[in-house]
């Protein structure tokens, strides 16, 4: 008998978005926190508090400024209102972005004489530009200034300021200050982010990545994460297109961490110190299912035992808003305005999928999950929050729009839904549920939605729950499947389904006629066994990934390995979940117990120790085998 492939199970995620810290479903929590009972509630709201710099937590209770030895109600009655305010999408804190009223830019003119005589100004010597502009003459200089006449100054730029027309996004939890959590030497905010992110999935696990390590071969680790914005603040690639231009130099560190491939390799080099292999795979906005893809295939093969699939973005700059503003793809406060027909835009309202909306939301996120194959996560006992039964990618062939959708989505969707019932039969995916790309504009919610209604229709699936998180989170870009991903096992535990809260209605050309979208949330009596997740990006990138619930996956592994390895699981299962456990009271109270090893371990490529059979490198207590198959001895 042929046994089946190793299956990919998930056993830790994490990282950080516009709902807080994604480990342990708390960001999830945040999605619905008005359908969860209150001590949950009141939990999330205090961690919320204390990551946000509201509150502090101590032995004795909770301390608000002069206030010590608060009770958790005290302090969520004392903070409940800023909390919830300050998180989720909301109009952009200028304070750690920028000024949406007052958006800095440079306006050109040309300054002429007013009398006819020629314009004389003084400059310091050394400021004078090389060689000097056409119409310039020198006519006087004492060595430290020089005085220029001219007839007139064309195409001189003036500082100046326009109010900006976007004025929304999905930001992290306001006072939430990443980069003092670990010794983040100036790093661009989406490496910050990547990790804290990764910190926060592999410290979910509750197994110590040493152990971890010592359980595989080191080339059987893999990190596949990416952005597709790459780092385009001061600190990266948008330091470096910038700096000469507004007269300063270049950073050494401008050009390689503006690299999209550095979501990845800070991973490596800073977090896990893998040997492992890894790529940054990008599908636009559908980039964390394309390494998700990437990660459940290394898995599925046997090359890979342990992997961390990933994304982070960090695009709340008015550089890449501008960008996206002008291609007529986000929501702009006048398009609200009239939209609504209203004289102030609630901006926590500004995403709204599926329904009359006007644009998309920009958001920020760092989204991680960490992988295991089936064996390896029954014999370290971890925790098993799900399995990817597999991702479907295709393209969209010719279109007429680089950023309309097309074609592609329809073989995803149908290829995953095939995919599901020859696995897990009809009935389960009849009680399924579809977590859309959802990205609040006039195009999508009119395509996804007949999409969906077609595929719905197809395999006999009624009344198929569709939900559209972006409502709450925005759109991230890269990271928006794993911001899908992290709240789906949310909704596997607790059966809550977020609904699109922020909208007053579903559009009149949103297909539903087996779809089941809703405004307010569902709570669910019946097991959730599989999760769709949906994902569209510019250029015809399309994903449809299967989630399967963690009561689904037990079934398969006892079915697979018998009562007797579950039995022996189980027994192991109780110390990695108090471990984890642990870790979740430590950044509850604050500390995020981020992993930032910069210079530790560096391996002295003079000790590696080689035969011809195999490998040893420092640090790491199993060799790398170098006994390879030939796998093309039939034709040699």
């Amino acid at each position: 008998m042929t046994l089946s492939a190793r299956l990919p199970v998930i056993v830790g995620f994490g990282g950080y978005n516009a709902a807080g810290r994604t480990s342990f479903h708390h960001g999830y929590k945040r999605l619905v926190i008005d359908s969860i009972d209150s001590t949950e509630r009141n939990k999330t709201i205090a961690g919320l508090a204390v990551l946000m710099g509201y509150a502090k937590k101590s032995e004795n209770g909770y301390i608000i400024g002069e206030q010590t030895g608060l009770s958790l109600e005290q302090t969520v009655g004392l903070l409940e209102t800023d909390v919830l305010a300050n998180t989720l999408i909301r109009r952009i804190d200028k304070d750690v972005y920028f000024d949406v009223d007052s958006v800095k830019w440079h306006k050109k003119t040309t300054l002429d004489s007013a009398t006819g005589e020629a314009i004389e100004f003084k400059v310091r010597t050394r400021d004078l530009p090389e060689p000097l502009p056409e119409g310039w003459e020198i006519i006087a200089e004492d060595g430290k200034t020089t005085t220029i006449a001219v007839s007139s100054l064309s195409n001189i730029k003036v500082d100046s300021y326009r109010d900006f027309p976007v004025k929304s996004a999905g930001q992290l939890p306001k006072g939430f200050d990443i980069s003092s959590h670990y010794n983040s030497h100036f790093h661009p905010r989406a490496l910050q982010m990547a990790v804290l992110g990764a910190s926060d999935a592999i410290r979910s696990v509750g197994i110590d990545w040493q152990d971890i390590l010592n359980a595989v071969s080191p080339d059987e680790i893999g990190v596949y994460a990416s952005n597709i914005m790459a780092q385009l603040d001061e600190h990266g690639a948008g330091g470096m297109l910038q700096s000469r231009l507004l007269g300063s130099r270049v950073s050494t560190k401008n050009l390689i961490l503006g690299l999209n491939s550095m979501t990845t390799d800070f991973i490596n080099a800073y977090v896990i110190g893998s040997v492992g292999s890894s790529a940054s795979i990008t599908g636009a906005c559908a980039s964390f299912l394309y390494n998700m893809n990437t990660a459940i295939e290394e898995i599925r093969s046997g090359r890979k035992r342990v992997v961390i699939v990933g994304g982070c973005e960090a695009p709340v700059t008015s550089e890449i808003i501008d960008g996206y503003a002008t291609m007529g793809a986000l929501a702009t406060e006048d398009a609200q305005k009239r939209l609504y027909n209203v004289d102030e835009v609630d901006h926590s309202r500004s995403s709204r999928p599926f329904s009359d909306n006007c644009g998309f939301t920009i958001a920020e996120s760092s989204q991680f999950t960490v992988l295991m194959d089936d064996e390896l996560a029954l014999e370290l006992g971890a925790q098993i929050h799900g399995s990817v039964a597999g991702v479907f990618l295709n393209s969209d062939g010719y279109k007429k729009s680089i950023s309309a959708p097309g074609a592609g989505n329809y073989l995803t969707m149908a290829r995953a839904v095939a995919s599901a019932q020859s696995m897990f039969g009809k009935e389960s995916v009849q009680s399924s549920i579809l977590l859309a790309h959802g990205s609040s504009t006039p195009k999508n919610r009119e395509t996804e939605s007949v999409l969906f209604d077609e595929v719905a229709k197809t395999f006999g699936i009624e009344n198929w729950p569709t939900i559209a998180i972006k409502a709450f989170l925005g759109h991230s870009l890269a990271p928006a499947s794993g911001d899908q991903v992290n709240a789906a096992l949310g909704m596997f535990k607790y059966k809550v389904l977020p609904g699109i809260r922020t909208a007053d209605n579903i559009a009149d050309d949103v297909a539903r006629s087996h779809l089941n979208i809703f405004l307010d949330d569902i709570k669910v009596e019946h097991n959730l066994d599989l999760a769709f997740i949906n994902s569209k990006g510019f250029g015809g990138a399309n994903a449809t990934g299967i989630l399967v619930s963690p009561e689904k996956t037990l079934q398969m592994l006892e079915k697979r390995w018998g009562s007797d390895v579950l039995d022996q699981y189980f027994s192991k299962l109780d110390a990695t979940v108090t471990r984890a456990n642990e870790y979740d009271q430590s950044a509850l109270a604050g500390d995020l117990q981020v992993i930032y090893q910069f210079g530790e371990g560096v391996i002295e490529e003079g000790k590696i120790e080689m035969t011809t059979t195999s490998i040893r490198v420092p640090g790491f207590e199993n060799p790398i085998s170098l006994e390879m198959s030939n796998l093309y001895k039939d034709m040699l």
